[in-house]
């Protein structure tokens, strides 16, 4: 039998391409979702990708009862991708009370469920951002973790030591992905990023903006110690990204872990610029993007990149699509999107 997997903020942007990447593989796939920063529809979309309408709950992981409710009728669970959380650096700053009630009770009340129902295998959506403003790069999974500049990237700090100390005294199995920066869309133009109101990262901010969404896109600093000024990435295709996390859950199943709790960077291995993303996007689709620049935004880092050896060595997993492929997909979904393909 397929193992059935739980998706948390699976209609979110990286979940719903990992629920898509998750049933091609032939896992039978739940969503649970509060629709705080998507919509509904996207179980739909899924479903045209895949032939397959994954089943769906909204529930706020922060509703304790609903989701021991939830786990009372669904107690054939073998695994869990966590995702669901609040995510935005700047927001962070301005309401760092809410990313901390949120980020850690919705883990908190996941893990107490779980350690009920004995499903012990779970792979955790965390960040690049732990790594704070590193002093080497690339950055290694063996990199010091610094104080973190943002009360977002504190939350991912602390939820790893969460499940750091959880597994040392419970059967739980753990894999943590700390995401570089994913952009993107399915090849279909059918599911992709989907902020709602004013974005807050890169790409669905030049999307925008190119389809007119937006007046013009906001370059926060020009004036960093990288090479043209502006903040370096390492930007990765959210596909390449959800197909990563098939591998994690098939190393849990196939008890390959070497240790209760297991961390992969993922990213491509390469930083580009702000400007360098915007000219490709320039080029690669043959559109203008009126921009300008502004003051830093706080809890920005100058540049963050990746080492991803361990990721190859271990998941067998590496990012295969170009910068190009990942901002012509973005564009294919804005102008989907502006065509009103969600309510279709």
């Amino acid at each position: 039998m397929a193992h059935k997997i739980l998706v948390t903020g699976g209609t979110g942007y990286i979940g719903s391409h990992t629920v898509v990447e998750l049933q091609k593989s032939g896992f039978e796939v739940i969503i649970i979702d509060d629709l705080s920063n998507s919509r509904q529809q996207v179980v739909t979309q899924i479903e045209k990708i895949t032939g397959i309408k994954p089943d769906f709950h909204k529930i706020n992981l922060c509703d304790h009862s609903k989701l021991r409710s939830f786990f009372n009728s669904h107690n054939d669970i073998d695994g869990v991708i966590h995702f669901a959380a609040l995510k935005a650096v700047g927001e962070s700053v301005r309401f760092p009370l809410i990313y901390y009630n949120n980020n850690l009770q919705a883990l908190i009340n996941l893990l107490d469920s779980l350690a009920i129902l004995r499903c012990n295998n779970i792979v955790f959506s965390s960040s690049c951002t732990v790594y704070g403003e590193p002093e080497k790069l690339p950055v290694t999974e063996e990199s010091p973790i610094i104080k973190a500049s943002s009360p977002y990237s504190n939350t991912k700090q602390i939820c790893e030591e969460i499940i750091e100390d959880v597994s040392r005294i419970t059967p739980l199995r753990s894999i943590i992905l700390r995401y570089f920066n994913p952009i993107g869309a399915h090849e279909s133009g059918l599911i992709g990023e989907l902020p709602i109101g004013k974005p807050n990262n890169l790409v669905p901010f030049i999307t925008q903006t190119a389809i007119g969404k937006q007046k013009t896109l906001e370059v926060f600093g020009n004036d960093y110690n990288t090479p043209d000024g502006t903040c370096i990435r390492d930007y990765i295709h959210v596909v390449d990204l959800a197909q990563a996390h098939v591998s994690a859950l098939q190393r849990l199943f196939n008890k390959e872990h070497e240790s209760r709790v297991e961390t992969y960077n993922l990213g491509t291995g390469r930083g580009y610029s702000v400007l360098e993303v915007l000219n490709t996007f320039e080029k690669v689709n043959n559109i203008k993007v009126s921009h300008t620049f502004s003051q830093r935004r706080p809890g920005d880092v100058p540049a963050v990149y990746a080492n991803v050896d361990k990721a190859k060595t271990k998941l067998k997993w590496v990012a295969t699509k170009s910068l190009e492929e990942m901002l012509s997909s973005a564009w294919l979904w804005e102008k989907n999107l502006s065509e009103g393909i969600l309510r279709k």
